[in-house]
């Protein structure tokens, strides 16, 4: 049966997939990708390409003879590596009569809704004049405490924040498996349903070129498909594995399969908002049940029992149980000062968080 083509997807490149064991950038590999979306936008579909490689292609073009901290050496190869990547990109791509253009961002950019969605139209524009948008963190300004955990987070906030019909992971893996990749008798899980717990099978390890791991890519994919969207992940060397994957050919991957329901835009931005929240309140078992089990529950100050924090109206919380778990996230309608003098209180029935504002995790 032919595989209906999505509208919009977005593909994430790790750094495995896009550099040499040497440590530079492997030009090869590349160019057999970029041909695979220019075939992709030949059918009409939008890509938007979340790209690793800079750190490690900057690396592999320096010779530095002093010693660097950390991040003094992220930021001097990533601040070479991106122009040499970028740069590369932008001459495949026009070989097939396509433009792309570079996005540099932060994680600070996702915090604040009006930088959100400021970011977000700057993709709109770029889709609908044609141009591919090359995606990637500014290396060369975040600082450790304010950087993606790696580009598999970032591929996932701009996976919801476009509404992108598939987020495609590409890495040097086939997919999770059921056992230890290295064993011939392991197998590749084909699909997994929102409901399934596969979290035993997933390895606790580091890539060799990147930040991330697999445990960082199954939690994005789970998160990501709760919102909506399927998620693939698949291994980038195979060639012709973007075509293969989206005109249904059979190729070794794994795919988050995408919930029925998805929240709103905005709950999908607070959502994926927990690494930004400034503060928690803490609520009774009463109020916890309320927003568990009753759709459409605004959360009042009589069922707050404590408030931790300092933050602005506006600001993602995190809402606790008694029990200590993090129930939902929540954009505040108070400081935290207004929001501790009104904890515990009848009578008041203006919301510390709006229904329309709470995201359930």
């Amino acid at each position: 049966m032919k595989q209906k083509l999505p509208r919009r997807i977005a593909v994430k490149i790790g750094s495995n997939v896009l550099t040499r064991p040497d440590g530079h950038l492997d030009v090869t590999r590349v160019s057999s990708l970029v041909d695979q979306i220019a075939a992709l936008r030949s059918k009409g579909i939008e890509v938007i390409v979340i790209s690793s490689g800079a750190v490690a292609s900057g690396r592999g073009e320096l010779t530095v003879t002093k010693r660097l901290d950390t991040v003094s050496a992220r930021q001097l190869y990533s601040a070479v590596g991106q122009a040499k990547l970028i740069n590369r990109y932008f001459e495949l791509f026009r070989e097939h009569g396509l433009s792309c253009g570079q996005v540099l961002t932060m994680k600070e950019n996702f915090s604040d809704r009006q930088h959100y969605l400021n970011q977000k139209n700057c993709f709109e524009v770029m889709l609908a004049n044609d141009v591919i948008p090359i995606v990637n963190e500014n290396d060369t300004v975040s600082v450790t405490e304010l950087m993606f955990t790696d580009n598999d987070e970032l591929s996932g906030l701009i996976a919801a924040m476009m509404n992108v019909d598939r987020l495609i992971i590409l890495s040097n893996i086939d997919g999770i498996y059921d056992g230890d990749p290295a064993d011939p008798s392991s197998h590749v899980i084909a699909e997994i349903g929102p409901d399934d717990d596969i979290s035993k099978y997933i390895r606790h390890t580091k890539s060799t070129a990147g930040r991330g791991g697999m445990t960082t890519k199954y939690n994005i994919a789970r998160r990501t498909a709760s919102d909506g969207i399927a998620v693939t992940i698949a291994n980038g060397r195979r060639d012709g594995i973007l075509v293969d994957l989206l005109t249904g050919k059979n190729v070794p991957s794994t795919t988050f399969l995408a919930a029925a329901e998805s929240p709103s835009s905005v709950k999908t931005w607070i959502g994926h908002s927990e690494g930004f929240a400034k503060g928690e309140i803490h609520v009774n078992e009463g109020a916890a049940n309320a927003i568990l089990n009753h759709p459409g529950t605004s959360l009042l100050p009589i069922g707050v029992v404590k408030v931790m924090g300092q933050f602005e109206k506006d600001d993602i919380v995190r809402v606790v149980n008694p029990e200590g778990q993090v129930i939902a996230l929540g954009r505040v309608g108070c400081n935290s000062a207004k929001a501790t003098e009104s904890a515990g209180k009848r009578g008041s029935r203006r919301p510390l968080i709006h229904t329309d504002y709470i995201y359930i995790i």
